[in-house]
């Protein structure tokens, strides 16, 4: 079974930086489409950002275009999201999930495989 795993979250000031990484426990990435979501307290999770299997499709959410990015080094078999000018609104548990996809999706239902999230509080 895929385990994946996720790490970099913490707290920063509004306007700050973050890197998340999700890696797996066992077994490689390669074949497997990766999303990032998050959930808020109280609210329904949502998609952030996925990338495709080779790394050639990435998809947004519009709430973070322009200052997320997702990446991919299958060479170390992990994949990153860099997160800039955060706000108080990206305050969420991220998690990232992989599923084998012919495109990348943002929507929480293809994903078979989840990390357990970690925690990202924006806040001065």
């Amino acid at each position: 079974q895929l385990q994946l795993v996720e790490s970099g979250g913490g707290l920063v000031q509004p306007g700050g930086s973050l890197r998340l990484s999700c890696a797996p426990a066992r077994y490689s990435l390669d074949y497997y489409a990766i999303g990032w979501f998050r959930q808020a307290p109280g609210k329904e999770r949502e998609g952030v950002s996925c990338i495709s299997s080779s790394g050639s499709s990435t998809n947004y959410a519009d709430s973070v275009k322009g200052r997320f990015t997702i990446s991919r080094d299958n060479a170390k078999n992990t994949v990153y999201l860099q997160m800039n000018r955060l706000t108080t609104e990206d305050t969420a548990v991220y998690y990232c999930a992989a599923e084998i996809l012919p495109i990348c999706r943002i929507e929480p239902s293809p994903y078979t495989y989840w990390g357990q999230g970690i925690q990202v509080t924006v806040s001065s």
